[in-house]
C-alpha cells in the first residue's frame, strides 16, 4: 500500500480530504491497517473525483458548445465499435485499479497468524466480556455512564461529561507494538467489535468464533462502540482499549490474575442466605437493572420481577429462565454458578417478594446438565 501514498496527486487530494476537523474524516490512524484503509479511501475518492470531473466536464461542454441556439443539428449514429470497446475497457481498468489495493488490505486484515496475545470478546445485551486466554482471567466491561445521566426524561438530570456513553468500568488493556488477536462471538444476538483508530471491525455472531487483529503503535486510550443494531441498549455498550508499555502491561496482568484468584466465588463455600442476597444485589445491578429496573418493575418487553410468577414460583423454573432466556431476555449462562444462584436469591427476596428461600450454586450447576 505504500505505493499509493507516494503519488503527488494523491497527496494533494489527501490534504483536502483529511481536513483538520476530524468530524469530516477518519480518526487518526494508530495501526498499519488503519493507515492502509485511509489510503484506499483517498485513492478511490481521487478516482471518483477524476471520473466526475471528466464525465460531467465533457457532458457540459458538449451541451454548451452544440446547443440548438448556435445552429447545431442532432446527428443520428449507432454501432461505433471503437466507442463500445472503450466504454467497456476503461471501466474494467478503473475497477482493477480500485480492487487490487482493496483486496490486499482485506487479506491483511484476516492475517491473524503470529499473534502474541489472544483475547476473546463476547457480546452481551448490552456489554462486552473479555477472556485473556493466554493469562487465564476474564472480566466484564460495562458502560460507566450512570443511568441517572441517561434516564432523565422528565428533568434536566445530571450534566453529561465529555466521555458520556463512551467510557467503561473495565477497559481492555494491551501492550504497545504487540500483535493482538481478537476472537469475537456473542451470547445472544449479533454485535460488532469496532475500534476505528485501529481499522478494526468484526461482527460477533452467536455460535461462531470470528477473528481480527491489531497492533497499536502508540500508547493511549482508544474508543469504539458496537456498530451492529443489537437491541434496546445498543448505544450503551462502548469499547475502550488502553494501550500501555510492555512493563506496565506485565504489572497489570499480574495484578489482574491475583485479583481474579482472590475474588473468585467458591461454589463449594457454605453460602448463607444473607451472603447470597448481598452478592446477588451486585450481580443484579451490573447485569439486570437496565431492563428490569432498580425497583424490579420492568417496562416495555421486560416484565416486572416484583410479584412475578417466576420470582415467587418454583426455584427450578427461575433457574431455567435465567440459564436459557425467554423472548427479549437472553441467556445468562455466561455467569458463574455462584452469580446465578446469588441473583436469583436476591430477586426472590427483594422488590416486595418474600419467598424466603434461596438457591445454592450447586443447584445451578446441576441444572446446567
Amino acid at each position: 500500500m505504500r505505493v499509493w501514498r507516494s503519488g503527488a496527486a494523491l497527496a494533494l487530494f489527501s490534504s483536502f480530504a483529511c481536513a483538520s476537523d476530524s468530524r469530516f474524516t477518519f480518526q487518526p490512524a494508530q495501526t498499519v491497517i488503519a493507515r492502509d484503509i485511509a489510503d484506499i479511501h483517498n485513492w478511490i475518492m481521487l478516482i471518483i473525483a477524476v471520473i466526475f470531473v471528466t464525465v460531467f466536464g465533457v457532458m457540459f461542454y458538449a451541451i454548451f458548445k452544440h446547443r440548438r441556439s448556435l445552429g447545431h443539428q442532432a446527428k443520428p449514429f449507432h454501432e461505433n465499435t471503437i466507442v463500445e470497446i472503450l466504454w467497456t475497457l476503461i471501466p474494467a481498468l478503473i475497477l482493477i485499479g480500485m480492487a487490487w489495493p482493496a483486496a490486499k488490505v482485506v487479506l491483511a486484515q484476516k492475517d491473524t497468524h503470529d499473534a502474541t496475545l489472544t483475547i476473546k470478546a463476547t457480546g452481551y445485551q448490552w456489554f462486552w466480556g473479555y477472556d485473556y486466554l493466554d493469562s487465564g482471567f476474564s472480566f466484564k466491561s460495562k458502560l460507566k455512564t450512570p443511568r441517572s445521566q441517561i434516564e432523565n426524561y422528565n428533568s434536566p438530570g445530571e450534566p453529561k461529561d465529555e466521555k458520556y456513553l463512551l467510557d467503561v468500568d473495565e477497559p481492555v488493556v494491551v501492550p504497545v507494538n504487540t500483535k493482538v488477536r481478537i476472537l469475537t462471538t456473542s451470547n445472544d444476538v449479533i454485535h460488532s467489535w469496532v475500534i476505528p483508530a485501529f481499522g478494526v471491525r468484526q461482527d460477533a455472531i452467536p455460535g461462531f468464533i470470528r477473528d481480527t487483529w491489531f497492533k497499536a503503535e502508540k500508547e493511549g486510550v482508544f474508543r469504539g462502540q458496537c456498530s451492529e443494531l443489537c437491541g434496546r441498549d445498543h448505544g450503551y455498550m462502548p469499547i475502550v482499549v488502553k494501550v500501555v508499555s510492555q512493563n506496565e502491561y506485565k504489572d497489570w496482568v499480574s495484578k489482574r490474575q491475583a485479583a481474579a484468584k482472590a475474588a473468585a466465588d467458591d461454589p463449594n463455600k457454605n453460602w448463607t442466605k444473607d451472603e447470597l442476597i448481598a452478592r446477588g444485589q451486585k450481580v443484579y445491578e451490573s447485569n439486570c437493572v437496565a431492563c428490569h429496573k432498580a425497583d424490579g418493575k420492568g417496562g416495555g418487553p421486560f416484565p416486572a420481577l416484583a410479584g412475578s410468577k417466576i420470582a415467587t414460583g418454583p426455584a427450578e423454573a427461575h433457574i431455567h429462565i435465567v440459564l436459557t432466556g425467554k423472548n427479549a431476555m437472553p441467556s445468562w449462562a455466561g455467569l458463574t454458578d455462584t452469580e446465578i444462584a446469588a441473583v436469583i436469591s436476591y430477586e426472590r427476596n427483594s422488590f416486595g417478594n418474600h419467598d424466603g428461600d434461596f438457591v445454592l450454586p450447586k443447584t445451578v450447576k446441576a441444572a446446567r446438565k
